[in-house]
């Protein structure tokens, strides 16, 4: 329940704070006074949207702050959830509107976002507007309003659920079975290719090895010339010594002399193993010599298996480890549409069930709905009756749906307004008065629905008036007995129903407007009330037609 809101610089309210009780709070007077700016703080309170033209002229923030007490379990549950604390059963929310159009919310001090904000105003308020009635007049919006009443959202999301499931496997099959067509060319053109790299069996490296024999073999004159002239240096041939012979000489004047001079001995020591390696070098640089065995035949088949890898590298490359990783991609391809008969297999199963699923889903949703439809007419037919549209025949007309989107059925609302005349489409024949009472009608019998403890109607009884304003009036009230309500109104019989009664009034200050709210005394509410009956001034008339009106609005 709203207990008290204060709102700061919103449009042209500069500052105002109104305690709210129990029952019925009713919001009068004259039109343009900022009556709208009341519901439209409170909506803004729970999530609502609102421009940064409702800043106050000259004012960077605009602030509005509710606080609600005796929460509901919904509330509660939700509240436990965030981790606020509410051990004093109170939430107390404020929300500020920046000149930027920027927004910052609290809950009891706490920062919040707007989508939680929206999700727990939806557990504390429902606002019921001026063109709510316009639903009436979109037939796809009938389904929801019964599917509602009828607690009917659970089963109907299993249902979407399902056929959303239903849907992707028949496109996926669809798509298959247009991909059979060239399922049997692109096995072939890919086996084609992994045959092509199979079969060239090119090994990690293989063409920088044989890059370098093939450069070897060209080359092979001027290797084997210098290696022999470098042999022959080091060992020597017929007319001269080589290194190794003279080095030898060098270590043996090292080692004579070393028995007279010991600091030399070191010195023949490291040329002595100098003449080890290069002995050792000589030796094999021989072998090489006589080893060296240059095919000029193996040359062509070195080129030959060259040019096969170089086409296979152009083709699936540009380098051996791209070719394996094409072919491993080409044999992962091969292997998904090869088992595009498996996996249709799979989703021809898959589409039994969730066939069978959604049809059963379907049926059982199709005859709570019909169930839920006749009290739905019966219900909203009372309502009618108790707002004097008691020769007003309301019918729930079920018809096939063409989409199944939200099951097998659509719903339109009809009513006939004439004895002896067939429903027709509420669109169709309903006058704005007419529309006014039948969305107050299924409104009422949706409240009965939920746990909300707080309704806001903002002139709902547009376009009625007399014995009908009056019924309008005692549906309110009688509403108000378990719920809190808050109405916005222009009419006298509605008015004097009020358990609360505010004021709304426009005045100019300095050249600025500024809107002030009020909660009238007894004589106050006489004195709207009778304003509100007037057609000019004030009689003493209407002043004692306003008594008697509010005197037996107290008994209702």
């Amino acid at each position: 329940m709203l207990i008290n809101l204060y709102i700061k610089n919103l449009a042209v309210v500069e500052k105002a704070t109104l305690d709210f009780g129990k029952g019925m709070n009713l919001f009068t007077g004259e039109t343009g006074a900022g009556k709208s700016i009341i519901i439209g703080a409170i909506n803004f309170i729970i999530g609502g949207r609102c421009s940064k033209n409702m800043v106050r002229a000259g004012e960077k923030k605009a602030v509005v702050v509710a606080t609600f007490q005796d929460l509901s379990e919904d509330v509660r549950d939700f509240a436990k959830s965030q981790d606020w604390d509410i051990s004093d059963d109170q939430l107390i929310i404020q929300r500020d509107l920046f000149a930027d159009g920027r927004t910052l919310s609290k809950v009891n001090g706490m920062p919040v976002n707007v989508s939680i904000l929206r999700q727990l105003g939806g557990f504390l308020v429902n606002i019921h507007g001026q063109r709510d009635s316009q639903i009436l007049l979109f037939p796809e919006k009938h389904l929801n309003i019964l599917d509602n009443y009828g607690d009917l959202n659970e089963i109907l999301a299993k249902y979407q659920y399902h056929f959303e499931r239903l849907k992707k496997i028949n496109s996926e099959l669809i798509k298959i079975k247009s991909d059979q067509a060239a399922k049997s060319e692109q096995i072939e053109s890919i086996s084609g290719q992994i045959r092509e790299i199979q079969q060239a069996a090119i090994e990690e490296g293989e063409d920088v090895e044989l890059e370098s024999e093939s450069r070897s073999i060209k080359n092979s004159a001027k290797i084997l010339e210098n290696l022999s002239l470098a042999h022959e240096i080091l060992v020597g041939n017929d007319e001269s010594s080589g290194a190794v012979d003279m080095l030898n000489d060098a270590c043996l004047r090292l080692e004579t002399a070393a028995e007279y001079y010991d600091d030399v001995s070191v010195l023949a020591e490291k040329l002595r193993g100098l003449l080890f390696e290069v002995q050792e070098i000589s030796y094999e640089i021989g072998n090489k010599c006589q080893n060296l065995d240059f095919n000029p035949n193996k040359l062509d088949l070195i080129e030959s298996r060259l040019d096969e890898i170089f086409k296979i590298k152009r083709k699936y490359g540009p380098s051996i480890s791209d070719v394996n990783n094409r072919l491993n991609f080409l044999e992962s391809e091969l292997e998904k549409i090869e088992l595009y008969d498996v996996r249709q297999n799979e989703l021809i199963v898959s589409q039994k069930s969730e066939t069978k699923c959604l049809k059963d889903l379907g049926e059982e949703l199709s005859q709570k709905r019909r169930a839920v439809a006749s009290k739905f007419v019966r219900a909203v037919s009372d309502e009618l009756a108790f707002l004097d549209m008691q020769g007003v025949k309301f019918e729930v007309n079920i018809f096939p749906s063409k989409d199944k989107v939200c099951g097998m059925e659509c719903v339109e609302f009809l009513i006939s307004t004439n004895a002896g005349e067939p429903p027709k489409p509420i669109g169709k024949i309903a006058s704005g008065g007419e529309l006014s009472r039948i969305m107050l009608a299924i409104k009422n019998v949706l409240a009965q629905k939920d746990r909300v403890s707080t309704l806001i109607f903002d002139e709902i009884d547009t376009g009625v008036s007399g014995s009908a304003a009056q019924k309008i009036g005692l549906k309110l009230k009688q509403v108000s007995k378990n719920r809190q309500v808050f109405c916005v109104t222009h009419l006298a019989q509605i008015a004097a129903l009020a358990d609360s009664h505010f004021k709304i009034f426009k005045k100019t200050l300095n050249g600025r407007s500024f809107a002030e709210v009020s909660e009238l005394d007894e004589p106050g509410r006489v004195e709207e009330v009778a304003r509100i009956m007037a057609a000019g001034s004030i009689t003493n008339l209407n002043l004692q037609t306003a008594r008697e009106m509010i005197e037996k609005g107290r008994k209702s």
